[in-house]
């Protein structure tokens, strides 16, 4: 099973310059955790609730002043849709994350594949990323 099987299609890019305030509402109206974030219809990260919370709010940054580029996590691992299902789940594991934007081979956005789309899927790949993500590494985790 490949990733475009088993992938959200609903994505949009968020442009960099958009507020930490428009993007967490926008987190709480779709009830997600993360939001890519692009430039010139490319990926050039992505921003959680995580980097919200520790990059601004704990740094007493104006919500409305502070911008997505200044928060957001520049370091993005993605997949292809291409991709089998079970290299999606090392890579959550690898980089411990629980979501992985997934690339056309042209490297555009064509969508998401979460953790739960994988238990969905597949039970053994599922498990093999949340035993990763799960993993103590004395590291801070991000995506």
């Amino acid at each position: 099973m490949q990733v475009h099987d088993i992938m959200s299609r609903k994505v949009e890019l968020t442009d960099p310059s958009t507020t930490i305030r428009d993007v967490a509402r926008k987190m709480r109206a779709d009830s997600i955790g993360a939001l890519p974030v692009g430039e010139n219809d490319r990926l050039v990260g992505m921003v959680t609730d995580r980097d919200i919370v520790v990059r601004a709010v704990a740094e007493e940054r104006l919500p409305g002043n502070t911008s997505v580029r200044e928060v957001m996590s520049e370091k993005v691992c993605y997949c292809f849709e291409d991709d089998d299902i079970a290299e999606a789940a090392r890579i959550m594991a690898d980089r411990q994350v629980k979501r992985l934007p997934v690339l056309n081979r042209e490297k555009r956005l064509v969508g998401i594949v979460a953790l739960s789309d994988l238990g969905r899927a597949n039970g053994d790949c599922a498990q093999t990323a949340l035993e990763g993500i799960s993993e103590e590494t004395g590291q801070t985790r991000r995506m």
